[in-house]
């Protein structure tokens, strides 16, 4: 079974930081793009970053580049966002996702952690 799960989430002040980790299992996720994206109550789901598995290529939106930092670690199947500077904004449901290299979409999906930054 293919399952992906968060973990790392809390809550933390205005400039602090937080890792979060995301575990998959069931399949090694070999060339998967692997991202993040987060939800606020009553706004859309939104993209974070994203890593690709062969050269590590990265993505960011425009709101967490210079303060987030994605990286994954394919031998433990693992994937992790290091965010610093946290701001109130960051406050969100985030979630980890998988794409197939043959998929349009992220086909994967965890159940997200929650995080809450306080100003």
């Amino acid at each position: 079974q293919v399952q992906l799960v968060e973990s790392g989430g809390g809550l933390v002040q205005a400039g602090g930081s937080l890792r979060l980790s995301c575990a998959a299992s069931g399949r090694t996720f070999t060339n998967y793009r692997m991202g993040w994206f987060r939800q606020a109550p009553g706004k859309e789901r939104e993209f974070v970053a994203s890593i690709s598995w062969g050269d590590s290529s990265t993505s960011y939106a425009d709101s967490v580049t210079g303060r987030f930092t994605i990286s994954r670690d394919n031998a433990k199947n693992t994937m992790y966002l290091q965010m610093n500077s946290l701001k109130p904004e960051d406050t969100a449901t985030y979630y980890c996702a998988a794409k197939p290299p043959s998929s349009a979409k992220y086909n994967y999906w965890g159940q997200g952690t929650q995080v809450t930054v306080s100003s």
